[in-house]
């Protein structure tokens, strides 16, 4: 019950968020300083993992790597992602999202709801990963979303859009 409150809940929000971007004025006193993410930064635990994980089971190629800091950076064409390695794992804090400010999860987007399912089955087949929750209707739908912790523990969700 409470799971179905909080998706009810969080489907509202986006979708205010969505009505309050569209609803500024192109003439406002505001400018439009931003015109989209360039790219994300995560940090994790175990990076030759968490880059497998892009590379191999969702499809991420390589850009490039800093052995030094040590990072890689990966893209899909549509999105980039920094992963860089935790400086001293023995003072690392996993990050709780109801505690912690900071990133609650990352939201990549699917194409389609049969997408999803297929993404949903590939992904069962990995054994270093934890499917949160099956894809399942984002309120009371037509968008659906799944899920899931990537090695690193990071939160990623799934979300593909209703027509």
């Amino acid at each position: 019950m409470l799971k179905k409150t909080l998706l009810a809940s969080i489907s509202s929000l986006l979708l205010l968020s969505t009505t309050v971007i569209a609803d500024v004025a192109p003439n406002s006193n505001v400018k439009n300083w931003v015109g989209g993410v360039d790219h994300l930064g995560l940090t994790v635990s175990d990076l030759d993992s968490s880059k497998v994980f892009f590379t191999d089971v969702l499809g991420f190629k390589v850009l490039g790597s800093n052995p030094s800091y040590p990072a890689y950076f990966l893209s899909n064409d549509k999105i980039t992602i920094t992963l860089w390695r935790v400086k001293n794992d023995e003072k690392r804090v996993e990050f709780n999202r109801a505690e912690n400010v900071g990133l609650h999860h990352l939201a990549l987007s699917v194409e389609s709801f049969e997408k999803l399912a297929e993404l949903h089955t590939h992904l069962k087949t990995q054994s270093n990963i934890e499917i949160e929750f099956a894809p399942e209707n984002l309120g009371k739908g037509p968008t659906k979303h799944m899920m899931i912790r990537e090695p690193s523990g990071n939160r990623i969700e799934f979300i593909a859009r209703g027509k």
